[in-house]
């Protein structure tokens, strides 16, 4: 398994959020932002850990934050801009609307890493969760040619990749429902998952 010192938790949170209508990662959900969910589960197993937003609230949490160079560009830049700060080899991915993520859900993708990999992700309910990964910082170098070739979707860009999958029990999955609208915030707030 891969040492905590060795693993940066970077957390994107510098989308448009044009669905909630407001910054998603500072939404509340039980009284905790929603980014603050990734941040306390990613701090068990990482070292340090690395917000990419341009919106300065949150610097309110204490953590680095990068600001994501290439706009208008979606998760491909804020990757690339991660994992170019990253001091680590190995890279926990999470996106800022998640609120029900568990740690024991991140040790997965951990656990199941062989080093040898580029991305291992995540495969909840038939869905590919490259928004919930293990990236390898090399891995950055294939997101700056992306970048510069115009290619906004990941899929594509994680098909130049090395990619293991862990499938995720079914029990599990409520653990990986994003939150876009404030529809899907009543939703997990009257427990029952999308």
């Amino acid at each position: 398994m891969i040492a905590q010192k060795n693993i940066t938790g970077i957390i994107l949170a510098g989308g448009k959020s044009s669905r909630m209508g407001s910054d998603k990662g500072l939404m509340h959900y039980e009284g905790k932002s929603f980014i603050q969910y990734s941040i306390e589960a990613l701090k068990p197993i990482v070292s340090t850990i690395i917000i990419v937003s341009n919106n300065n609230e949150y610097d309110q949490f204490g953590y680095s934050r990068k600001e994501d160079t290439v706009e208008e560009f979606g998760p491909v830049a804020g990757i690339y801009a991660g994992l170019e700060s990253s001091l680590t080899a190995y890279n926990l991915i999470l996106s800022c609307d998640i609120p029900l993520i568990r740690t024991e859900v991140l040790e997965s993708l951990v656990q199941n890493s062989k080093l040898e990999e580029e991305v291992i992700l995540l495969k909840s309910q038939g869905r590919l969760m490259p928004l919930i990964a293990l990236y390898n910082k090399e891995c950055h170098k294939k997101f700056k040619r992306a970048i510069e070739q115009r290619e906004h979707k990941l899929m594509n860009v994680l098909s130049e990749c090395s990619i293991k999958i862990i499938e995720l029990q079914d029990e599990d999955s409520m653990y990986t429902t994003n939150v876009n609208t404030k529809h899907q915030l009543k939703e997990i707030e009257n427990g029952s998952y999308c």
